[in-house]
């Protein structure tokens, strides 16, 4: 499935996007739960390969990593998992540089497509760096999803947009992931910098944790990426249905007033 397309065309259609976030081996039901968070709203699901060093993770992820790891959970076995499913959704991959440099670049992203992924995102590694990786993948069918933060200057936010593919994810705020209590005014500004540097579909992520910040964030870009929030419920013992009804509710609250 064509990741960008699919966010295009329900774009087109007036929907504002949701992307939940799930740590891939969090529990043994992390493959129900995508089936069911799905089937419940998400627009494209974002899959975490846990890392034993994230640096872009706030404690939720970090524990949600751990977690994965300790019960044997390796980027393989991860994307092996994956190929399971039977979804209508796109599948985008989180995953730091280190797992891509060890797999190799044509061997990962052909790993990626085997497996029914669409798009991969690696926050660690920049635009300037991104041109081995990016052509690997797109031989392989897999877009490479850019990250956009509060200090990109112009000039670099132009090229971040141009070699991003699927969509733009803009950074919400300077930090790490975690649930915050609002939606920073530095969110609201990078939607609006990329809906103006950009015609791509661009989701916000970081920070945004219940359905009135969707809502609020969603009204500056296309849409919304929801991790922490949903994560800490799955560390929590949530079930796949009881995840799902958080998508839901999330869901809900974008549809509210469209």
């Amino acid at each position: 499935m064509n990741l960008e397309s699919h966010l295009r065309e329900k774009r087109s259609a007036g929907r504002r996007l949701l992307v939940p976030y799930i740590t891939g081996g969090i529990n043994d039901d992390w493959l129900a739960t995508i089936e069911e968070v799905a089937a419940r709203g998400a627009d494209a699901i974002e899959i975490g390969i846990p890392f034993s060093d994230p640096i872009m993770d706030g404690p939720v992820i970090q524990a949600a990593s751990q977690q994965a790891l300790l019960r044997g959970a390796t980027p393989h076995g991860v994307v092996a998992e994956l190929s399971a499913l039977d979804i209508d959704v796109p599948l985008v991959v989180m995953t730091y540089y280190n797992p891509v440099h060890h797999f190799g670049h044509v061997r990962f992203a052909e790993a990626l497509a085997s497996a029914g992924v669409d798009g991969a995102i690696v926050p660690d590694l920049p635009v300037d760096e991104i041109h081995e990786w990016a052509e690997a993948a797109s031989n392989a069918g897999i877009e490479t999803v850019l990250l956009a933060a509060p200090t990109t200057t112009d000039e670099r936010l132009a090229t971040i947009c141009e070699r991003s593919h699927g969509f733009v994810y803009g950074i919400a705020l300077l930090g790490v992931t975690g649930e915050r209590d609002s939606v920073s005014s530095e969110a609201l500004q990078m939607g609006t910098r990329l809906k103006n540097a950009t015609d791509k579909p661009v989701l916000l992520g970081l920070g945004i944790s219940n359905p009135k910040q969707a809502r609020e964030a969603s009204g500056a870009a296309d849409g919304v990426i929801v991790g922490s929030a949903l994560v800490r419920r799955l560390l929590e013992g949530a079930s796949p249905t009881e995840a799902g009804d958080f998508v839901a509710s999330l869901r809900a609250g974008l549809d509210e007033g469209r």
